[in-house]
């Protein structure tokens, strides 16, 4: 082993501190830049948020459609129609209509021909809402992957 190379070991009593970082105000700006601001978020949580149109999501309307298609219940699996899938859009005008883009389990499904019906029916009565529609595609078709969590959970698949 080589004896000339040693470690040197010092001892000290006190390190001094590190010098601690400074910000200094911009002395001479641009002619073109604006001032440098102190708090860019000065008042933003101040700020009102912006009011949601009624047929948009967080909207009164649209909220009260999703609620109503919510109560509406499969009868072959007791998850209700909106968490199992079946609803694929809801979109409503500025005038209060409102357009239902749904499917149903299957095409032979039992109540493919009072479903719609209900749900129009549910729709319209919802506060806001002058007139519904119900369209009923099969295409893309419906799948288990379309339920949320909760009707997953519900239905033991997770």
């Amino acid at each position: 082993m080589d004896e000339t190379r040693k470690i040197a070991v010092e001892e000290v009593d006190t390190v001094a501190a590190p010098p601690k970082a400074r910000v200094d105000e911009l002395v001479e700006a641009p002619a073109a830049a604006e001032p440098r601001r102190r708090d860019y978020l000065e008042g933003f949580l101040a700020q009102k948020p912006q009011a949601t149109s009624p047929g948009e999501p967080g909207g009164e309307i649209y909220d009260g459609v999703i609620e109503a298609l919510k109560e509406i219940f499969d009868p072959e699996i007791p998850v209700n129609i909106y968490d199992l899938g079946l609803i694929y859009g809801v979109d409503v005008t500025g005038d209060g209509h409102v357009a239902v883009t749904m499917t149903l389990t299957t095409p032979h499904c039992p109540v493919a021909e009072s479903m719609p019906a209900e749900v129009e029916l549910r729709v319209g009565a919802v506060p806001g809402v002058g007139t519904a529609e119900v369209n009923l595609i099969w295409d893309p078709p419906w799948d288990p992957q379309k339920m949320s969590d909760e009707a997953k959970l519900e239905l033991g698949m997770l």
